[in-house]
């Protein structure tokens, strides 16, 4: 089992698939993002061999994210071979949703549990201003189809951003009331070259509950106020879905975190708003022995920090999210 120096149980792998993405948001990327070369990004092989290893050292759920991980060739193949790995119980996707229509069914046959879609706007206009180059629609045809296909309960992420999108947190929470889906407001977090919007830009979760309250009334707490996962959970009374409210910046929850995230290029990242990180693509392909790498990996999650230093204007720079993975 891999423990860190504080105590916490680390046994969930977000893998990037790709810094790649048929999206360019606004908190995310620049519109003119250059992508790496595939030559240097995780090959098939290489995703396995990986969780492989950490499947060996504990880990027992991983979450596939990019860039946009619906547009990694061979993609239900890697979800099949994962889901294959002997010690992994849970396999779940974070996606822009627009692929999902000709890829739920598949991605569930081959075995992947759930999925988080992000949907921002329900205004087509403003959803294209905050994507940038996105439709709406697609995304909603997405959230139907994983639907449809079984990848359920469906979670929908939607970051709030202050000038943008603050104004639909309760058209976005009414989505619950008819719908047994997840809506998650996710407070904006500031790394990456785009620091200075997304601190001006940010609405935190106490504001949008109190937005959402306001419409439906006092929320209704599910598990007794606990984190689930990132998550702390309410529901509309009567409503068939919930509201999850996720507040990195402004009530950290990293006492409970248990991840670590690898890169696309195969670099290991143990917070995501730390920049320190462990390259351990390089090594596997210049033949460093798979003892050497489970050191690495392990001495990687011992040092793994306490949390993200937000409050002490610490703030990670050396990537944006499309090249850590959400």
């Amino acid at each position: 089992m891999a423990f860190d120096r504080f105590g916490r149980k680390i046994q969930y792998l977000r893998i990037s698939l790709t810094d790649h993405c048929n999206l360019r948001c606004l908190y995310c990327m620049p519109e003119d993002m250059t992508f790496r070369p595939n030559a240097e990004l995780m090959q098939d092989d290489e995703i396995l061999f990986f969780t492989q290893m950490f499947a060996r050292l504990g880990f027992n759920k991983i979450r596939l994210t990019g860039g946009e991980p619906t547009v990694r060739a061979n993609l239900v193949e890697i979800v099949r071979g994962i889901v294959a790995t002997p010690g992994i119980d849970t396999v779940t996707m974070t996606t822009n949703g627009v692929l999902l229509p000709r890829l739920a069914k598949p991605l569930a046959k081959a075995g992947l549990k759930r999925v988080n879609i992000s949907l921002d706007s329900l205004n087509p206009a403003r959803f294209k201003r905050l994507t940038r180059w996105g439709d709406m629609e697609d995304v909603w045809e997405g959230i139907l189809a994983a639907e449809e296909a079984g990848l359920t309960p469906v979670k929908i992420n939607a970051v709030v951003v202050g000038g943008y999108n603050e104004d639909e947190v309760v058209d976005l929470a009414r989505l619950t009331i008819t719908n047994p889906w997840q809506v998650r407001f996710i407070e904006m977090m500031p790394f990456g070259g785009a620091t200075d919007f997304q601190l001006s830009q940010v609405i935190n979760a106490a504001q949008i509950q109190v937005r959402v309250e306001a419409a439906f009334g006092p929320l209704e707490a599910v598990n007794a106020g606990q984190l689930d996962g990132e998550a702390r959970v309410f529901h509309i009374p009567g409503a068939k879905g919930d509201l999850g409210f996720i507040s990195s910046v402004s009530q950290p929850f990293c006492s409970n975190c248990t991840r670590a995230r690898l890169t696309a290029e195969g670099v290991l990242r143990m917070c995501l708003l730390r920049d320190h990180e462990i390259d351990l693509l390089s090594p596997l392909r210049t033949g460093t022995s798979e003892l050497e790498l489970r050191n690495l990996i392990l001495d990687a999650v011992w040092n793994k920090p306490w949390g993200h230093g937000l409050a002490n204007g610490v703030i990670a720079r050396n990537r944006v999210m499309n090249q850590i993975g959400g």
